[in-house]
């Protein structure tokens, strides 16, 4: 199932006077980047919500942001005595006896290291774990429903490029061998006009030979073959239960490849037209597959 990388998820509780509230967005990356945002007394559970993000989403920028308000002492910042003293030891040294020290405790306190948040209790962590951990399935859950509706608008869009490419494909295909007829009448006129002109014989197995050459420079049943061939597993990848993204933007390139290769064989303006559309809907394949999870 295709699922795109962009979305978003919340959720809220409120629990013995504590709020809880988080936001979990998601936005395209080639990989998986966790950008996890927490209160600083409850930042000791960032290594588990980092594995349980990990656990259900594969690709994407996410950004995981928990607002937490608590009026507990249990939340209340704690000051390190031994760094205040540190900090008054160097202010009466700068003194020296010749000033009078006088200290602003409001902006001592904001001096780093004089505040520290406060160390969890193991029951405290459980208990806010637990609840973290609840909202975060709930966020989860929205921003993965979110990631699915898109992906399935996103592989209507990519299935129905694909079928445009193969009817276009179709008309190259059959349009090849009228070109190498046409080269060969248009070839045989001005053979014939020029050896009229100078009075001369040509080898008619020459006159094959070079049609031959032609015919095999434009030949592109290979690269149509190949191209067939992609869009197959393409379009297997996209209706597969598997995160696709990866395969798709590596499947992508090789279709592009392959009409480039027919692109620059082609020597015919009708060919040339329906390559053109061909590498048009892919670029839009390509734009598109960096949006799949």
């Amino acid at each position: 199932m295709i699922r795109s990388m962009t979305g978003y998820g919340a959720a809220q509780e409120e629990q013995e006077g504590v709020s809880y509230r988080l936001e979990i967005r998601s936005l395209n990356n080639r990989y998986l980047k966790t950008n996890i945002k927490l209160p600083e007394h409850l930042q000791v559970l960032e290594a588990e919500l980092e594995k349980l993000l990990r656990q259900r989403l594969h690709r994407g920028s996410i950004s995981y942001t928990l607002y937490f308000k608590d009026g507990s002492a249990e939340t209340a910042a704690e000051i390190n005595v031994p760094v205040i003293a540190r900090y008054l030891e160097q202010l009466r040294g700068l003194a020296d006896g010749r000033l009078q020290l006088g200290v602003d405790l409001a902006a001592l306190l904001q001096l780093p290291g004089v505040c520290q948040p406060a160390e969890l209790e193991e029951e405290a962590r459980r208990r806010h774990w637990e609840v973290i951990q609840r909202l975060t399935d709930k966020a989860l859950e929205q921003l993965i429903r979110m990631r699915e509706v898109e992906g399935q608008a996103l592989r209507d869009d990519l299935l129905a490029h694909c079928q445009a490419i193969r009817g276009h494909l179709s008309s190259v295909q059959e349009r090849c061998p009228a070109v190498v007829e046409e080269y060969g009448r248009r070839l045989q006129q001005r053979v014939n006009t020029l050896l009229t002109e100078a009075q001369l014989d040509l080898d008619q197995d020459t006159l094959i030979r070079e049609v031959a050459v032609f015919a095999d420079r434009c030949d592109v049943s290979e690269e149509i073959a190949r191209l067939s061939s992609h869009l197959d597993q393409f379009v297997a990848v996209c209706n597969a239960r598997e995160y696709a993204g990866r395969k798709l933007d590596f499947l992508a390139q090789e279709l592009l490849r392959e009409a480039n290769t027919i692109a620059s064989k082609a020597n015919d303006t009708v060919v040339s037209r329906h390559t053109v559309e061909i590498k048009s809907r892919i670029d839009r394949i390509k734009e598109q597959v960096q949006n799949v999870e």
